[in-house]
């Protein structure tokens, strides 16, 4: 029996047992392979799979030092396995996303022989046969210059370490002007500033504005300044500054708009060379002590232990049994991707930079940026909710600060380094606040969370002019009534009779947009007419990333409604159809189409119906097809930890439909045995046990469950029930029990 310790925040009690007597133990820590999705292309239609980067990073930490392949376009993690050059290595990225890139700043680049400055020129070609990564490190072999590169990293800084040959023209170039999304090679807008502090360190800044590029190639709206404090093993003796084409040699300190900076040296055969940088969005002072916190020392191996002990740490309290090598390596992989944002962006004092610009200091919670909001509240953040409370407490204070010091008093939807970058859709930080509400996540100010929550559902609205529907859309009429639900359930929790009734009222506007004609959900002119209807199944018709027939299904809150409204047998009919037409690969697709988010509830649908064993059937097939152990181990964009999430919450064998009801869909486990250690200072049950007897592959449908010893017979479970503590078992079978489940259908808006 082979036990995976997967814990959060507590100290790891058990690893990975032998599977023979002869066999080495292996820890969870190292079935984390960071190389799962770590390509741009090879989705249908032009749509990228898994977009993550390979390089180290600690959980939820400010740093991700990463190769960089590319520079520019709709390449968001700066790196794609299937280029064969690397351009540098720089200091932070982002995981997933699918839009032109953000960060990538202060990028190295070891050199030897001529000068060639401009990382255009200095790439260099590589090898995936000489390429590693794990949780920590990274290493590689840069062909044309013989250098081995090693990258590991701290909460707040990284190190590199690079092995030269001998050379009499060895050289480290830095790139400060460079941005993952930059749109032009030479900036006009950017400012770059770096100084000679003594003869190991450098120091400076790079302000990074929109109008050179970055998130969404500008339109993301984000501006900010990241410093570093940059500290050489070797003497500083012979350097200089490059801007555009032009060196300044022994430039001692310079600012500038397309700035570099350089180091020439002499190196033995085999010599390593160590640089190690403390990044900062608040000052260099902030930077500097960053890294004399982080990494005081040039101990490569010692800042890898630690980076790995971090992450052995933060997997530390779900431990799984059975299950095979690759769905262990997927599951833990899965886990490490959950936990690489929400990132800190404050300083070890605490300091932050605020959406006024301002220097302020968090006061008992960490501040956080990257909130995919309409990616994640739908499993990542509700799955946080139960590993990671205090973390889904920091979010929620951090968009609360947004909202106060930048005076919008609305909540961001997709949050970056304080931009407002409204990207996607709906009010998703209304659901993961009312989500946490109640499940007693509670450690923030309450008033003013409700208010912005209400703010943002009327800037944000169905009923503006009173129409109760959002024009020529369907996917925002549904997202907004979803929403609208979520601050009736918190209204009615705190009292607020009138607010309950309004919003539960505005959360059925997704009649509104119902054809019985074409019988599907169809987007409405601002006169009231519907639009052209070209069929369900095509793209771009009042829906994002989606069409009719995929976002359609999306009124969680109320899947009985949804259900009369379409008729039962209609419904029952249309998503079997939904399932039955998907393609073996699960890549994108016109029906599920799990590449993308609007899908993620749907196979748990069939709960809702009486047919619970094709949901077992439909996610063990997903977990199955849809994931998987290469670069190509991602149907789609990982978008900052939902992909991943969808995946731990799934094989754990439960997953939300409707975030802020509290309630858990039942579904057939990967795993034998699954045991999620609570946070007591949220939750008081120590621990929760979900057991599947005589699972395996064949054995995909549950037969019958019990929980604490008591039969259960429905296929849902409450979050009450988890916090408590206790044991979930599921016996299962090769055939499905169709009686199991079927007579106790989910009840809609369920209450604590």
């Amino acid at each position: 029996m082979v036990i995976l310790a997967l814990l959060f925040k507590m100290p790891s009690l058990v690893g990975v047992a032998n599977e023979s007597a002869e066999a080495p133990s292996k820890e969870t820590v190292d079935y984390i392979n960071p190389m799962i999705g770590a390509i741009t292309l090879g989705g249908y239609g032009g749509h990228g799979l898994g977009k993550t980067f390979p390089g180290p990073t600690t959980p939820l930490g400010m740093v991700q030092l990463s190769p960089d392949t590319i520079t520019g376009g709709d390449n968001g993690p700066g790196y794609s396995s299937h280029h064969e050059t690397i351009e540098g290595f720089s200091f932070t990225h982002m995981s997933g996303i699918g839009w032109y890139g953000e960060l990538g700043n202060f990028q190295v680049m070891p050199t030897t022989g001529p000068r060639q400055l401009n990382r255009d020129l200095a790439k260099s070609a590589y090898s995936h046969d000489r390429e590693t990564a794990k949780a920590g490190y990274y290493s590689v072999m840069l062909d044309r210059y013989n250098i081995q590169v090693e990258l590991t990293a701290a909460p707040r800084s990284g190190m590199i370490r690079m092995t030269f040959p001998e050379s009499g023209n060895s050289r480290i170039q830095i790139d400060l002007a460079r941005r993952i999304g930059q749109k032009e090679r030479w900036l006009s807008h950017g400012k770059q500033h770096v100084e000679v502090v003594d003869d190991h360190t450098i120091q400076g800044y790079m302000y990074c504005p929109r109008e050179d590029g970055g998130w969404g190639h500008g339109d993301g709206n984000v501006t900010y300044t990241e410093y570093f404090y940059a500290q050489l093993s070797k003497p500083i003796e012979q350097f200089g500054v490059f801007d555009k084409d032009t060196v300044f040699e022994s430039k001692r300190s310079y600012d500038g708009s397309n700035t570099g900076f350089f180091i020439d040296f002499v190196t033995e055969k085999d010599e390593p060379v160590l640089l190690k940088t403390g990044v900062s969005y608040v000052s260099i002072d902030g930077a500097k002590e960053n890294l004399t916190h982080d990494i005081p020392g040039w101990d490569f191996d010692k800042v890898y232990h630690d980076a790995r002990s971090l992450w052995a740490d933060a997997l530390a309290g779900v431990a799984i049994e059975g299950g095979s090598d690759k769905e262990k390596e997927i599951f833990a992989t899965a886990l490490y991707h959950c936990f690489i944002d929400p990132r800190s962006i404050s300083d070890i004092d605490g300091f932050y930079i605020g959406a006024d610009n301002e220097k302020h200091q968090a006061d008992g919670f960490i501040y956080r940026s990257i909130f995919s909001g309409w990616d994640v509240f739908r499993s990542q953040f509700p799955l946080l909710t139960i590993i990671r409370p205090d973390v889904v407490n920091d979010e929620i204070n951090s968009l609360l600060q947004m909202g106060i010091l930048s005076k919008r008093e609305y909540l961001p939807r997709w949050e970056l380094l304080n931009s407002y970058s409204g990207c996607m859709l709906g009010n998703p930080a209304v659901s993961v606040i009312a989500d946490a509400y109640h499940k007693g996540i509670r450690n923030y100010d309450i008033d003013e969370a409700y208010k912005q929550c209400v703010n943002s559902v009327e800037k944000f609205s169905n009923f503006e002019e009173d129409r109760g529907f959002t024009p020529d859309m369907i996917s925002h009429t549904l997202e907004y009534a979803y929403t609208d639900w979520c601050v009736g359930r918190m209204a009615e929790t705190l009292g607020k009779t009138a607010d309950a009734k309004k919003y539960n009222q505005r959360a059925q506007a997704y009649h509104n947009i119902w054809d019985p004609k074409v019988k599907w959900f169809r987007a409405k002119k601002a006169n009231g007419d519907w639009t052209e209807w070209k069929g369900k199944e095509v793209h771009w018709q009042g829906t994002i990333e989606s069409n009719p027939y995929q976002q359609g299904w999306f009124v969680p809150h109320d899947v009985a409604g949804m259900i009369e409204l379409m008729g039962p047998e209609f419904f029952e009919q249309e998503l079997e159809a939904f399932f039955d037409k998907v393609p073996d690969d699960f890549l994108w697709n016109d029906f599920y189409n799990h590449p993308n988010e609007p899908c993620h509830h749907v196979a748990f649908l069939f709960n809702y119906i009486g047919k619970p064993w094709l949901t077992q059937k439909w996610t063990r097939t997903i977990c199955d097809r849809a994931y998987g152990t290469g670069v190509r181990g991602l149907c789609g964009n990982e978008d900052v930890g939902q992909m991943s999430a969808w995946y731990v919450f799934t094989a754990m064998g439960l997953h939300p439909v409707c975030p802020g009801d509290n309630m858990y869909q039942l579904t057939s486990p990967v795993f034998d045995k699954v045991s999620i250690r609570l946070d007591p200072s949220y939750y008081k049950g120590g621990t929760f046990h979900v057991i599947a007897h005589d699972n395996s592959p064949e054995n995909i449908y549950i037969q019958s469950a019990k929980l604490n010893g008591q039969p259960l017979n429905r296929p849902w479970i409450m979050h009450d029930e988890i916090a408590a503590g206790g044991t979930l078992e599921f016996q299962m079978g090769k055939n499905p029990n169709k009686a199991w489940g079927a007579g106790d259908i989910p009840p809609t808006s369920a209450s604590d």
